[in-house]
């Protein structure tokens, strides 16, 4: 990896120069900024962040990016992370990466231009390859999903285990048609969470029915469309395991009272007060956090120690009321 003083031997200027035109110093002339600027695309430079802020001696902060600041479970994360962080000194940098995969990567660098301690990431984009230079000089840890093209350490629920546990839970409850309602199809998570689901009804002797499969149930029109085709069907399902959170919310909203007993994956505020109370995969979205932003503080007091990079929770149920709606 180029160092700073590559940078600044390619271009004929010093280390201090380098370190000015990275700093945006007023004081560097134009001609001179535009040279060292060229150099450092040419080299792929990114700057030692933990050796400036150690020499500077002025505390940073960690920068954490998740696809929705006010869903609780992301949420939950940040606040972990942020208690972690203060109780090291360091300040916490949250950003909001949306939906769209296609600005994940401006988003996340420009995140990591602010001179991170440290970086964590729940992913929403399908490649992380182009993360690789600048993980020598960040530390960087993915929680809830892992990074596509790129080794990193991972902090993830066991999310086919939850499926599993989810679906085996309504068969039990005597349920052979079992709707999966799930937020994006093509992130790990979910696509973990239907493999789980697919498990349980194949166990079963039941055969998975694509029918009973409804995708992108991310707003309100969506969910509603797709309650709407759910119970049209000729042979309607008569229970519902709902992938994530947001779509649990959407669908208890949308549903009918007590018209299809649900489980979901994800615990949220009040879901334990709805009538019927929701039954839930729970997960530790606090320990995700604790776990990922003390990695990143072991990665920086630690950097050639060999650790674990990847790491998977277990899942609990907590059963409710909404699980035992009975067939219509």
């Amino acid at each position: 990896m180029a160092t700073m003083r590559d940078v600044a031997a390619r271009a004929g200027v010093s280390a201090k120069t380098v370190s000015r035109v990275f700093n945006n110093d007023p004081h560097v002339l134009p001609e001179t900024r535009s040279q060292v600027e060229q150099i450092m695309k040419e080299l792929n430079y990114v700057p030692n962040v933990l050796a400036t802020t150690f020499r500077s001696g002025k505390a940073s902060a960690i920068g954490v990016a998740v696809p929705d600041i006010v869903d609780p479970f992301f949420a939950a994360i940040a606040r972990a992370v942020d208690r972690v962080a203060r109780d090291r000194g360091v300040a916490t940098l949250l950003t909001n990466l949306g939906d769209d995969p296609a600005r994940e990567r401006d988003i996340i660098e420009s995140l990591l231009s602010r001179r991170l301690a440290g970086l964590i990431v729940a992913p929403i984009g399908a490649d992380h390859a182009w993360l690789k230079r600048w993980t020598d000089s960040t530390p960087m840890v993915f929680v809830d999903r892992a990074p596509a093209g790129l080794s990193a350490d991972t902090f993830t629920d066991n999310d086919e285990a939850g499926g599993h546990l989810a679906t085996r839970h309504l068969i039990e409850h005597g349920h052979r048609r079992i709707a999966y309602v799930a937020g994006n199809p093509h992130l790990s998570t979910e696509t973990n969470r239907l493999a789980g689901y697919r498990r349980a009804l194949t166990e079963a002797g039941i055969e998975p029915d694509p029918q009973l499969v409804a995708a992108d149930v991310n707003d309100r029109a969506a969910t509603e469309a797709a309650m709407t085709r759910l119970l049209g069907l000729a042979d309607r399902p008569t229970a519902i395991f709902s992938s994530n959170a947001r779509s649990s919310m959407l669908v208890v909203h949308a549903l009918p009272a007590n018209e299809l007993a649900v489980v979901g994956f994800g615990d949220f505020p009040m879901a334990d007060m709805l009538h019927p109370a929701l039954t839930v995969i729970d997960q530790d979205p606090d320990q995700l956090g604790r776990f990922a932003a003390s990695r990143v503080f072991e990665r920086a007091d630690h950097p050639k120690r060999r650790l674990r990079r990847t790491t998977v929770l277990d899942v609990t149920l907590t059963e409710r009321e909404s699980c035992k709606i009975t067939q219509r």
